[in-house]
């Protein structure tokens, strides 16, 4: 079945359909909706996340469409009327996106994205734009912060087989390279998307060979320029290093080649390649890298490296490709206003729990750059205001609006551009490794230090224009009465 052709445009919850349904009966759909789509938080407590999945969301909205046999699967469910489903055949998303570009560093309470579209077109792309926005982003945040624990050294993605399917997997690779990784172990990622693939040998070739030895000389022999031996299968010290070494003298070194490296895929890892690095050093093989691979993440690559383990390269798989620590991103999408007779309305969730009020209207939101070139804050403003950097500009610290505060000597880059226009999107896609070193570009020169800890790190700000936050108190006010 998984197989067969499927339309993605399927991927949503019922009750997107059947409010749309309800829409459909009960108003012209003529008016537009803008809905916002944020998070609340960032995983694992971090100071910053990455925005990926964008390209999979334009791709999804341009062939949004319901074949003959998705209109019969509503049929089928007795909840629609003839005239609706007759509707659905025709369907095709006629709205506006409005988005920070893939690979954005991205923070909490911010709408990332805004769709501007009819009202039945703009609830029916919920869950699949959620879908496909919260697994990458959580992916690329995730294996950004393990990129980051490396300080330098390669980092591949090894993954798909403890992901949690085949999408997962694959898509998952994706977002890992835009989060900094170097490679996949994923050959349909490496296929799609023109990542760089990587991989040698599993344990089982060397149990099925008669001795280790004969496992390393066998595969020399078939990848002379490109051998990488996994030397933990019995015992590391006294057989894998000793039978690579070997090997690599009697097999490699005639033919004026070297052994690239080995792997070290079990046991104390800072202990085993200091003594591994030992041998080999001895042995004259300065240039061999040690490969370490076995449930890591950002705090035992961190570790391993405080302990002075000389690991060239990792392999991690498992907790970057679920982000095991904090496996959920929490992007929520929520209605921010209703264009009614050409007039736009704006709309506020009210929560007893205040992260949860929603902030409402047509806004815009700027990133504030100091003198410096460094991302000081973010700041919302009304859907008509440009903020003036030229002097000082009066803000608003919505957690403290009591406080007199101004931008000086400031710069404010408008962050979401419009990649979709009446369903079509508007510019050519980047390529991936543009995705990729738009993040590491954002990391080097814009974003502060204090904000890349990975234990408390400084928090990124999110203010609004004095006329933006009165409008939300009024609405607010309104609400209460």
């Amino acid at each position: 079945m998984q197989h067969e052709s499927r339309n993605i445009g399927m991927l949503m919850d019922l009750y997107e359909m059947t409010m749309a349904h309800g829409y459909f009966d009960k108003f012209e759909n003529t008016d537009l909706v803008c809905f916002d789509v944020f998070f609340r938080k960032n995983p694992d407590e971090a100071g910053f996340s990455i925005f990926a999945g964008l390209e999979q969301i334009i791709d999804y909205i341009e062939h949004l469409h319901f074949d003959e046999e998705d209109v019969e699967y509503f049929r089928s469910l007795h909840l629609f009327s003839d005239a609706f489903l007759e509707y659905l055949k025709n369907f095709s998303f006629k709205g506006d996106i409005y988005s920070f570009p893939e690979g954005a560093v991205i923070y909490p309470n911010e709408p990332v994205m805004t769709i501007v579209a009819p009202l039945i077109d703009a609830q029916i792309v919920e869950t699949a734009v959620l879908a496909m926005m919260n697994h990458q982003s959580l992916i690329a945040t995730k294996a950004n912060r393990i990129v980051r624990s490396a300080q330098g050294r390669g980092v591949s993605d090894f993954g798909a087989r403890r992901a949690h399917n085949v999408d997962a997997a694959v898509y998952g690779a994706r977002a890992s390279y835009i989060g900094g990784v170097d490679s996949t172990a994923t050959v349909l990622a490496g296929q799609m998307f023109n990542i760089p693939v990587s991989g040698t040998m599993a344990h089982s070739w060397v149990m099925y060979h008669d001795s280790e030895y004969e496992a390393f000389k066998s595969y020399a022999e078939i990848y002379p320029t490109n051998s990488v031996f996994l030397v933990d299968t019995y015992d590391v010290l006294n057989s894998g290093v000793p039978n690579a070494i070997k090997v690599a003298k009697d097999i490699l070194e005639p033919q004026g080649q070297r052994l690239k490296g080995v792997r070290l895929d079990s046991g104390d890892l800072a202990y085993l390649a200091k003594r591994a690095r030992r041998m080999l050093d001895a042995a004259g093989m300065e240039d061999c890298k040690i490969i370490a691979s076995n449930s890591l993440d950002e705090y035992t690559i961190e570790s391993l490296l405080r302990q002075g383990g000389p690991i060239d390269a990792f392999g991690v798989g498992e907790r970057m490709i679920t982000a095991k620590s904090d496996p959920v991103f929490g992007a929520v999408y929520k209605i921010a206003g209703v264009r009614k007779q050409g007039v736009w309305e704006p709309r506020i969730k009210v929560s007893e729990s205040v992260e949860k009020i929603t902030n409402p209207g047509l806004k815009k939101v700027y990133r504030v750059y100091s003198s410096s070139g460094k991302a000081i804050a973010e700041l919302i403003t009304l859907n008509t205001e440009t903020p003036d950097g030229s002097q000082p500009y009066r803000y608003i610290d919505p957690e403290k609006p009591w406080k007199a505060l101004n931008f000086e000597n400031c710069t404010f880059k408008e962050m979401q551009q419009l990649v979709v226009k009446s369903g079509k999107r508007t510019q050519p896609s980047p390529s991936l490794q543009e995705v990729r070193d738009f993040v590491n570009h954002q990391l080097k020169h814009e974003i502060w230090e204090e904000e890349q800890r990975f234990v408390n790190p400084h928090k990124h700000y999110l203010d609004m224009s004095p006329a933006y936050y009165k409008m939300k108190m009024d609405l607010l006010h309104h609400v209460e009465n």
